[in-house]
């Protein structure tokens, strides 16, 4: 097994198989305690067990004989600034190793929200995210997705407030202070999760539904009402759904990203949820993830373009399938243009650090979001190629060869190199593969996502520029239409047409998160003032990465905004989630 950089744990000696957890929610001292029990597989001679941790403070650990518990010497190492510290644990081989602990209130992969915080500003709320490398911060465990586990979990929690975890959740919002439940597949530590608050379960169809507080359920049921179609069409050409139900639990706005899909319970933020199904696109994604990421999964961080890629490349299909062709051109040409925009500054050896070739193992962490991309186009560039009626088996016996497995780069290509370029020669040539799994950018002879109602849009900004003529049709264009807009616009406009398309259009104050990171990027760029009071409640409103950090980027390169920058955040701070708070200090600092 390769060496996951991002652990110090080692799998090849032992790996865990069942993580048996038995936790208390203190939402006073901003702790969760108690016991992680290790179910261990030994592959060869060895008396060690090391565990990921962060900022835990370990009680004690003990190993299993004969079904008496007897306590175990272990070792915290000093800890790294980004892996945390290595728990060393000596065990003789034991079948199984309990870990007595608890976290820090500072826990980077947790967020303890005050009432006010939330939509219900009654009851405290709390949640996870696992996803890098936090899990160590809330679990001692072997934190690489090299290593799957099945879990099961005993959680205590004051009794106004319903828990739920990656797992097996049943439907019923029954508030006992006393919560178990049960994840019989194999899962990665990252994909580990759990929630607490005030929250109700809206059903969809017979297997999905949306968990959300109150005031947010059923709006949330009403965007997401699709998901069961969404299921059916994903089924119908890449497989089964294997996780039971798919649920969707709502967060409150500090939810660092889209969406998180811990299996069987997506987490989801609320910025999706406005009303007309215009940015589903990040359910679509996270089901997807139920086959590319959750069912087949990427060995290290290093070969994140195995989730993220072909997770976009389905969650293309779900939206065509669904929504119809032209949102997903749409959609895979936002993408697209991100992806070329983020390149064409970037020399060859820029390049091959940012987005280096498939099948090469790099620095890449998943922050750029360019490895994905490329998979994902890569991936389109293939069924362009063979057509779906050879893509769409061969994709499907991908998922279906490795289910619940942990595979790499080299797994891939080896597959399809069997499955698809021998069993259909000429169709493809070995420069062509290579110039995507081995060399940097995006080769030459990719062809670029057409929308013909993206050329409109473009000829009217076009127009708008030079002429100062506002967009016709432009109030009733789409999400996706603005964003395109929005995207290909000057970094930096007068204040004259800020205020002439603010005056026809109301982009500031806009509910629209996806038009308003843009927007307000613009806004801040161009230093229009006018708008930075609605600007200063956007990032003091929402937590979501994708969204603030642009337009932080945007303040910080004048004077007067890196000034507003700081301003905003101090606000903003005590309602962001550690992840985001991290991401923002980065900015700042810089």
């Amino acid at each position: 097994m390769s060496h996951d950089r991002h652990s110090y744990a080692e799998p090849a000696l032992v790996r865990t198989t069942h993580l048996a957890l038995d936790l208390d929610l203190d939402f006073t001292a901003k702790v969760l305690s108690g016991t992680a029990t290790h179910t261990l597989a030994w592959s060869g001679p060895g008396d060690r067990l090391v565990l990921d941790t962060r900022d835990l403070t370990v009680l004690a650990v003990e190993g299993a004989v004969d079904g008496e518990w007897e306590p175990l010497e272990y070792s915290l190492a000093v800890p790294d600034n980004e892996l945390g510290s290595a728990l060393t644990i000596r065990t003789g081989q034991h079948g199984q190793v309990r870990v007595s602990y608890r976290t820090a209130p500072t826990a980077t992969g947790l967020q303890w929200l005050e009432p006010a915080m939330t939509a219900g500003g009654v009851m405290p709320f709390m949640f996870s995210q696992s996803q890098h490398i936090h899990a160590r911060s809330w679990v001692p465990v072997q934190d690489t997705p090299s290593v799957r586990f099945s879990y099961s979990a005993h959680v205590t929690a004051p009794p106004e407030l319903m828990v739920l975890m990656s797992a097996d959740n049943g439907t019923e919002s029954r508030r006992i202070g006393s919560y178990d439940v049960v994840m019989p597949e194999p899962i990665p530590s990252y994909l580990l999760a759990i929630a607490a608050g005030d929250l109700v379960f809206e059903p969809i169809g017979a297997r999905t539904g949306v968990w959300a507080e109150p005031e947010m359920a059923k709006r949330a049921a009403t965007e997401f009402a699709d998901i069961e179609e969404m299921m059916r069409v994903t089924e119908a050409v890449f497989g089964p759904y294997r996780w039971g139900r798919y649920d969707i639990l709502v967060l409150p706005p500090s939810f660092p990203y889209g969406g998180m899909e811990n299996p069987r319970m997506t987490f989801a933020t609320p910025t999706v949820v406005i009303g007309d199904k215009s940015l589903v696109n990040v359910v679509a994604h996270e089901l997807a993830h139920s086959w590319s990421g959750n069912l087949v999964t990427q060995d290290s961080w290093d070969d994140i373009w195995l989730n993220e890629g072909f997770t976009a490349y389905v969650e293309y299909r779900i939206v065509e399938a669904v929504y119809g062709n032209e949102l997903a051109v749409m959609e895979t040409a936002i993408k697209q243009h991100a992806t070329v925009v983020k390149l064409d500054p970037l020399s060859a050896a820029e390049q091959a650090a940012e987005l280096p070739g498939l099948n090469h193992r790099s620095q890449y962490h998943g922050t750029t979001g360019l490895g994905p991309l490329k998979g994902c186009w890569f991936l389109t560039w293939l069924e362009e190629r063979f057509t779906r009626e050879v893509f769409d088996p061969f994709l499907r016996g991908y998922f279906d060869r490795f289910a619940f497995q942990s595979i790499n780069s080299d797994d891939f290509v080896e597959h399809l190199q069997e499955q698809l370029l021998d069993k259909h020669p000429g169709v493809v040539t070995a420069a062509e593969i290579a110039a995507w799994l081995d060399e940097p950018g995006i080769p030459a002879f990719a062809e670029r996502a057409i929308s013909a109602r993206f050329e409109v849009v473009d000829e009217s900004r076009e127009r708008w520029l030079s002429t100062g003529e506002l967009p016709e049709g432009a109030k009733h264009w789409t999400t996706q239409e603005w964003l395109r807009f929005l995207d290909a616009a000057p970094d930096v406009l007068t204040a004259e047409q800020l205020q002439q398309l603010d005056r026809e259009f109301d982009l500031t104050g806009t509910a629209n998160g996806e038009i308003a990171r843009r927007w307000y990027s613009i806004v801040a760029a161009s230093t229009y003032t006018p708008a930075y009071d609605e600007l200063a409640v956007f990032l003091t409103r929402v937590g979501r990465m994708k969204l603030v950090l642009p337009v932080y980027k945007a303040l910080v390169r004048t004077e007067g905004g890196r000034e507003l920058a700081s301003q905003v955040f101090e606000t903003a701070r005590p309602g962001y989630h550690p992840i985001t708070t991290a991401a923002v200090l980065k900015i700042l600092k810089r």
